[in-house]
């Protein structure tokens, strides 16, 4: 049976009510359930988990980013699939199902997947510094096809201050695109709309009702449009999004411990990682503690525990085998209470911030930065400082778009904590295989294809 697989960000039970009447009915028709997220609740963790079958101690994403011990650098947002181990979807039903095909679209660890049919994100990096906005396709020439047909990639609707529906409208185009010129076997689509105002805002902010009306409208005709085709589709999402309301500056505690160390690059402070005694990689609700120091383990456990958020502390030893999961994992995780969350910030001086924490910059940061979706409210016209940087930027001057603030104070919304209310549990709509885990979705997947329900 051919399926496709809508990846839904931000889905929950909570949040399927009369501002989503498409879903809601797909659900009473199909069937809903929720399951227990991934850990750490994030989008590579969770997304690893259900292509795999298997839990971070096995497949190695321990989160969207951690520490690389031997080239001493905090990676984030890396895009090879190599990066996942273990046996995918593809590979057990290439076995199984005689010409089968898959489309990867937007899935994160999407390069080199040895899937038939690949989009994601990709900007290019030319040698004169510049950014620019574009796609990664498999095969290579379905880039400019695709764009001559869709026009570009809306990138700044996908991230940063003006992410919005724009973003998954063209995703959901690209997936018909697909399915019209190649019919994949599975399709796995992935639509992050709602990741963004229920971050920004929080998933009691006013304008939530409106925003579950835009993606509700996108993925309804999306399904619509399988379903003419017969196409069997799967809802599913990787985590619900937690009001928050405390963030917590793990590395300006450390600092004042005396474990960080920073270097000063041209008056500003950089994270020097190789050189700290311990540091926090902040991924939303969870922070990977990493020791270069082993000797001060039990007092950096101790003052995490007595951090006023901090609802746990775990030791990936206890719990995980020796693995990929247990190189890449700090040497103790942190999780916040449920109205809290971790930032990356090092910095006590806002004057001495890197130049990356006023910009978007998802690599450079040793750390995730839900800020990025602000404009600084302390700038009086901040889009006419983006329309000059555009204008220096078209004339091949060099500038820098520092317009993101550093207040962590208006982030509203997280996720990372496993242990969550049933209605802010991500959730399943479609399937009859029941599903308990994230790692539970991968069989429920493989039984839609081969037709087991």
């Amino acid at each position: 049976m051919r399926v496709a697989v809508i990846n839904l960000v931000g889905l929950s039970r909570s949040l399927l009510s009369e501002h989503m009447p498409g879903l809601r009915q797909f659900s009473e028709k199909h069937g809903l359930q929720s399951y227990r997220p991934a850990f750490p609740a994030v989008t590579c963790t969770a997304q690893s988990s259900m292509v795999t079958g298997k839990t971070p101690e096995e497949h190695g994403a321990v989160a969207n980013g951690w520490y690389d011990r031997e080239a001493a650098e905090v990676k984030f947002w890396k895009q090879s699939n190599h990066i996942v181990r273990g046996e995918k979807l593809w590979h057990k039903l290439r076995r199984e199902v005689p010409g089968f095909t898959c489309a990867k679209l937007f899935w994160w660890y999407n390069m080199y997947a040895d899937v038939d049919f690949s989009i994601t994100p990709r900007p290019l990096y030319p040698a004169d510094g510049r950014k620019v906005f574009d796609i990664h396709t498999q095969p290579m020439d379905m880039r400019e096809k695709l764009k001559a047909d869709l026009g570009a990639f809306p990138f700044p609707a996908f991230w940063g201050p003006a992410a919005g529906i724009a973003s998954s409208e063209w995703i959901a185009a690209s997936a018909k695109w697909v399915e019209e010129k190649h019919q994949p076997t599975l399709s796995l689509v992935y639509l992050p709309h709602l990741d963004y105002p229920l971050q920004k805002d929080g998933p009691k902010a006013a304008n939530i009702p409106d925003e579950l009306g835009k993606i509700d409208k996108v993925a309804t005709d999306l399904i619509h449009y399988y379903e003419s085709r017969n196409v069997k589709v799967l809802v599913l999402s990787e985590y619900g999004i937690s009001a928050v309301d405390q963030p917590i500056h793990l590395n300006r505690l450390f600092r004042k411990k005396g474990w960080i160390q920073v270097k000063d690059e041209l008056g500003l402070e950089t994270l020097d990682c190789g050189t700290c005694r311990a540091f926090a990689v902040a991924d939303h609700q969870v922070a990977h503690i990493y020791l270069n120091d082993p000797s001060i383990k039990e007092e950096v456990r101790q003052l995490l525990l007595s951090t006023p958020g901090v609802d746990e502390v775990r030791d990936p030893s206890d719990s995980w085998k020796p693995g990929p999961g247990m190189d890449r994992a700090g040497d103790l995780i942190a999780i916040s209470k449920e109205n809290a969350w971790f930032t990356y910030y090092f910095w006590e001086d806002d004057a001495v911030a890197p130049d990356y924490a006023r910009t978007i910059d998802i690599h450079r940061k040793p750390g995730y930065d839900p800020c990025e979706l602000f404009l600084d409210p302390a700038i009086k016209l901040p889009k006419l400082k983006i329309a000059k940087f555009l204008l220096k930027k078209k004339l091949g001057l060099r500038g820098l778009l520092d317009v993101i603030p550093l207040d962590a104070d208006l982030v509203k919304g997280s996720h990372g904590r496993d242990q969550v209310a049933v209605d802010e549990q991500p959730v399943l709509l479609g399937s009859a295989t029941a599903v308990k885990t994230a790692e539970d979705v991968h069989q429920a997947i493989l039984s839609a294809v081969l037709g087991g329900e």
